[in-house]
């Protein structure tokens, strides 16, 4: 009896062996490779596989996302014998499960090794300035050759980037100080710049300051003289007005010389010709009047016989005899 119940046992143990290899469950995004007796049968998709158990058996699981992929810095020498580390970053994904299986033995590792050769090809064709400024374009050049060389191995390589390019220390030393120069002399030209600006502002503002001024200087010159001519017409339409004699004009104009004689620094001034016309109209005035003007002496007893040319009366003061 107890046979019969271990035959049972490992029957039941052989069928739920047997089932849990019958049955596969594929994830999302992923792929198997069946093998049958070592020979490739076919690849499981995502979802619930049947497999013969004991015959067929699963030789590689394969994740088809995408994949990122970061590579140690590597070593390259520029077209001017300068050693660089470069930093690179592989985007691939499997595109086909079974020939990344088959047609190369780990595709990571070529994917790396590719990758580094590739690079020493392309940057071994450039100086280190353009190196360092062209990173778009070694980014191109190395995404077509993996792509194109991976292609065989089902794989598809989306993009490449550059995460670093250090160059030598004494270089950085050298690029550091020129970077530095340039930036002290993009200084020195924005001050010159911002001083040269700040003086024509300057100059701009003193410039039409002058002119303003003169404008406003000429304009009261204009309005004084206006003022003065309004005035020189308002006292001749005034004295036109008023009809005055020669008798009067004479008057007048004999009181204007003590003017004309004001100041210190009048120490000779010339007597018109007209002033002889004015005293002898004047004394003519005073004589018809009946008593002459004082001081004056019109032609009889006692003058210059100049015709009315008046005489100064001259003051005469005795002074003591100096003991």
């Amino acid at each position: 009896m107890q046979p019969i119940i271990i035959v049972l046992i490992i029957l039941v143990v052989l069928v739920f062996i047997a089932l849990i290899k019958t049955i596969q469950v594929i994830p999302q995004a992923s792929a198997a490779i069946v093998e049958r007796f070592g020979r490739y049968t076919r690849t499981l998709n995502a979802g619930l596989n049947i497999v013969v158990p004991f015959i067929d058996s699963i030789r590689n699981r394969i994740d088809l996302r995408e994949q990122v992929v970061p590579f140690p810095p590597q070593p390259v020498i520029t077209q001017d014998n300068l050693v660089v580390n470069i930093d690179t970053v592989i985007y691939y994904q499997v595109t086909d499960a079974r020939a990344a299986t088959y047609e190369v033995a780990s595709y990571i590792q070529a994917i790396e090794q590719l990758t580094v050769t590739t690079l020493r090809n392309i940057i071994g064709g450039m100086d280190l300035e353009r190196t360092l400024t062209s990173r778009e374009e070694i980014n191109a050049a190395l995404r077509g050759v993996l792509d194109e060389a991976t292609g065989k191995w089902g794989i598809r390589v989306n993009r490449v980037e550059l995460k670093a390019i250090e160059p030598p220390t004494s270089i950085q030393d050298s690029m550091e100080k020129q970077m530095r120069a340039d930036r002290d002399k993009r200084a020195a030209i924005l001050t010159a710049e911002g001083i040269r600006q700040s003086q024509i502002l300057t100059a701009e503002g003193e410039k039409q300051s002058a002119i303003l001024r003169a404008e406003g200087e000429a304009k009261a010159a204009a309005l004084r003289a206006e003022g003065e001519a309004q005035a020189v017409r308002t006292v001749f339409e005034a004295i036109h007005a008023g009809d005055p004699d020669q008798k009067l004009l004479s008057y007048q104009y004999l009181q204007m010389l003590p003017k004309i004689a004001e100041g210190d620094a009048n120490k000779l001034w010339i007597v018109p010709s007209e002033i002889g016309d004015a005293l002898k109209g004047l004394s003519g005035a005073f004589g018809n009047l009946g008593g002459g003007m004082p001081g004056f002496n019109t032609g009889g007893n006692g003058g210059n016989g100049h015709g009315g040319i008046p005489a100064p009366a001259v003051e005469r003061r005795e002074e003591p005899p100096v003991s």
